[in-house]
């Protein structure tokens, strides 16, 4: 097996390989980083439609530069929809009628095409049983492509408000999932859909355009503009992004049962000029139900949970927790922590930092796993995988995302109340440039479900309180 053949190397001596990250010769991470932070790579989004007791088989697709500001509307040289999109499949449970949303049905549009300067004309149910509205959007430029379909900026005509528009093929016989979730989400860290509507190819294939709101900026091409001109990442920007996605997830996590199941830095977009954060692509999301059985091949491979390796398919809301442990440890040292090649060199990057797991710890990821026979590694200390001024508190809260055990990691909130967070707290703290936080205590009541007073107590300042 590879993986034993790999941790017997390294378990022989650690001068065999590259030392852990930090500042010790470049660290564990760039001995494999020969590509860009796992962008658009097997992005774990298996087919679902019947997710059941079968796992989905193992894909990789190649691997595409990830979108960067430099792609803006340009004349000619603005990209188009792909071809080969036309051929995609639907990727989403089997459910029941997808006209059948709490808005009532979708509109077809008038236009197909994401062509710059194209416009798209549908129509959408006023609120409250009102006369529908027509809505006319000017297609952009595309801003992102993936297995999923693709996602173009548009600029609606009548408010002159710019969308992101997620096209995707629809499958009749299916209800889509990341619609269902969509309309289910209100919060100010989560990406808004505005409205959706179906649109026609000339070979009757239907496809499902999801509005949102648009964001200018990923968590992803923050981190890479600092790493281009060698440089960290502002520590305060670090903390704003990590403490955000961790409110996001308190809300999914705790309020309504979602697990997102793809955190990476690629789906937090940021405003650069306020630094609000914005979870989305919601296209690998679902509510898990307790004793119902999930696919294992899912989430990004950086990212990727190791009760998800050890092909656990009971698992928890605590897979988003470890990703971002990763996204965290990524910001912290300016490249990614654990860069695996494969699902095996993905185990290999974790044990060569937590240490073997032991059998209660593989037993909490994945009972049903009985290979246990692995080579002793011996866990490398925290303080020397991450450069020597990080602060302890940073550190500390890796170590408590990054657990084997599920059961032993912080749940979001929890994080949230971490010392690490203590400056946000602070009223007289500010942006590098002198503006004021962005909102961070306007908790809506699903984030706080279940929390304790003495959490509560931690989590609102008193600053904050006489806002609620």
């Amino acid at each position: 097996m590879h993986v034993m053949r790999r941790l017997k190397s390294y378990a022989v001596g650690r001068s065999s390989v590259s030392e852990p990250i930090g500042d010790h010769a470049g660290g564990l991470v760039s001995e494999k980083l020969g590509c860009e932070s796992g962008h658009f790579d097997a992005t774990g989004k298996a087919a679902e439609d019947l997710e059941d007791t079968r796992m989905a088989p193992a894909r990789v697709e190649p691997r595409r530069t990830a979108p960067s500001s430099s792609s803006c509307l340009s004349g000619k040289g603005v990209d188009l929809l792909p071809k080969e999109m036309h051929g995609m499949k639907l990727r989403d449970n089997r459910l029941e009628d997808c006209n059948n949303s709490k808005e009532g049905p979708a509109v077809i549009a008038s236009s197909n095409s994401t062509e710059a300067g194209s416009i798209i004309v549908t129509t959408v149910a006023g609120p409250n049983g009102q006369q529908k509205q027509v809505i006319s959007y000017m297609a952009e430029r595309v801003v992102g492509t993936g297995s999923f379909g693709i996602v173009f900026q548009a600029r609606c005509m009548e408010t002159s408000e710019s969308v992101a528009i997620k096209k995707v093929l629809q499958d009749k016989r299916y209800k889509n999932r990341e619609l269902q979730i969509m309309q289910m989400l209100d919060h100010p860290n989560i990406v808004s859909l505005r409205h959706c509507f179906y649109s026609n190819t000339d070979k009757d294939e239907l496809y499902l355009n999801l509005v949102l709101e648009f964001v200018p900026e990923t968590v992803y091409r923050v981190a890479k503009h600092y790493s281009r001109v060698n440089q960290r990442i502002p520590l305060i920007y670090v903390k704003l992004y990590t403490y955000q996605i961790c409110r996001a997830l308190a809300y999914i996590h705790t309020g309504l049962g979602i697990c997102h199941r793809d955190i990476k830095p690629q789906n937090l977009l940021v405003n650069p000029h306020t630094h609000q954060l914005k979870l989305c692509d919601f296209g690998s999301a679902k509510v898990l139900v307790k004793g119902e059985q999930n696919i294992a091949y899912i989430c990004s491979r950086y990212y990727r949970a190791p009760e998800l390796i050890f092909g656990a398919v009971f698992y928890t809301t605590a897979i988003d927790i470890w990703s971002v442990g990763c996204v965290l440890a990524e910001l912290l040292l300016g490249q990614p922590l654990f860069p695996g090649e494969s699902g095996v060199d993905q185990l290999v990057e974790i044990i060569k930092v937590l240490g073997t797991p032991t059998r209660e710890e593989i037993k909490c990821m994945n009972p049903n796993y009985t290979d246990h026979k692995f080579p002793q590694v011996k866990a490398y200390p925290w303080h020397k995988v991450f450069p020597k001024r990080t602060p302890p508190e940073a550190v500390d809260l890796v170590s408590r995302l990054l657990q084997y055990s599920p059961n032993l990691r912080y749940t979001a909130l929890e994080a949230c109340v971490h010392p690490f967070f203590d400056e946000l707290r602070d009223p007289n703290t500010r942006l590098p440039n002198g503006r004021s936080l962005p909102a961070l205590f306007n908790f809506k009541p699903q984030e706080l479900k279940g929390a304790s007073p003495e959490l509560l107590h931690k989590l609102i300042p008193e600053h904050a309180k006489r806002y609620m």
